[in-house]
């Protein structure tokens, strides 16, 4: 994506930058999908955050900002391996197609057409989301294990019982969250959400469709990034963590739905659809309610993105140092 490395390096220094940046990010994470999943009206905006982590960490320590790590690191590990490799195969197919490969030798990333780009990341996402997803709605409902059972799912940032929350979260392991879901919904009930997620593969896209541009632009003037057609880690933050943010705002009431279908398994109703929580939020809480969490979302994309490209950026460079000593360790072919 970044390089014109092979697909299998640029996916595994993908999957280890996301996974990177996801322990540093999920806390974060974990805020925005309860800020999604509530009707509350005091957790709006940077000041709902707030009272969020205030709320988990009074009623669950520091351990609840951790809930369902295990599951949600081993499902971008995932994604992310597979989204890297199959975006790197694709693009670096239609580039030879294309002949547009660059000199032998070089490292320079050639940019191509906004539709290419998008279509490129588009398919890439939907592939490796239709593997990952079933460990996305795992990671969803242990993050919403400890709220109340009412019909809007609501998380009061202000009261808590401490021993209630407890006991909900004991109860919500794992194994017993994947019976449950088997049980409401049988085996769909894994992919739960994810007509909405081919949609949202656009995110990924967009954010890297702009950090291409951002990559041309950054490089520009500066010989030694030139030649690789990437920017140093450090520039490399600011180009993804941005477009990420934009992408995210543009996209985001299709990331409320998504987490809404994902997390609802109350009043037996298995025929709710994304128009219908539009609908319901919109009636009761306008437009306000569409973009509920959109704060918390965009500081977690934000950080978790520029992480991961900066560090996915650091492990190219060094495989690239690394070949390169090597060639130039080996001795002089006598003629």
């Amino acid at each position: 994506m970044t390089s014109n490395l092979p697909p299998l390096v640029q996916a595994f220094s993908g999957a280890v930058g996301s996974a990177t940046a996801n322990a540093f990010s999920y806390p974060l994470d974990l805020v925005a999908t309860r800020i999604q999943t509530t009707s509350s009206r005091r957790l709006k905006g940077f000041h709902g955050i707030l009272l969020a982590l205030n709320h988990i960490l009074k009623t669950e320590g520091w351990s609840g900002l951790y809930d369902g790590i295990g599951t949600d690191t081993a499902a971008t590990l995932l994604s992310n391996f597979l989204y890297f490799f199959f975006y790197s195969f694709l693009r670096k197919f239609v580039v030879k197609r294309k002949g547009l490969l660059p000199k032998h030798g070089s490292r320079k990333s050639v940019l191509l057409s906004v539709s290419e780009e998008l279509a490129i990341g588009f398919i890439s996402g939907v592939a490796s989301r239709a593997i990952s997803t079933p460990l996305s709605v795992i990671t969803v409902r242990l993050q919403t294990a400890t709220e109340g059972e009412d019909a809007e799912g609501e998380l009061d940032a202000d009261e808590g019982d401490k021993e209630v929350v407890q006991r909900r979260k004991s109860s919500s392991t794992p194994s017993v969250i994947v019976k449950s879901i088997y049980q409401e919904q049988g085996l769909h009930g894994f992919w739960r959400g994810f007509s909405t997620t081919i949609i949202l593969s656009l995110n990924p896209a967009i954010t890297l469709l702009l950090f291409q541009m951002y990559r041309k632009f950054a490089t520009h003037g500066c010989k030694a990034q030139a030649r690789t057609g990437a920017p140093n880690p450090l520039s490399a933050f600011p180009g993804a963590a941005f477009p990420n943010a934009i992408s995210t705002t543009l996209l985001y009431p299709l990331i409320l739905a998504k987490t809404r279908l994902q997390v609802h398994r109350r009043n037996g109703n298995s025929n709710i659809s994304m128009a219908t929580i539009w609908e319901r939020t919109f009636k009761n809480e306008r437009w306000a309610g569409i973009y509920q969490g959109l704060e918390a979302q965009i500081v977690k994309g934000f950080v978790s993105q520029g992480v991961t490209m900066m560090i996915k950026q650091r492990i190219e460079l060094a495989i690239v140092a690394l070949i390169l000593r090597a060639r130039l360790s080996r001795p002089p072919v006598r003629v």
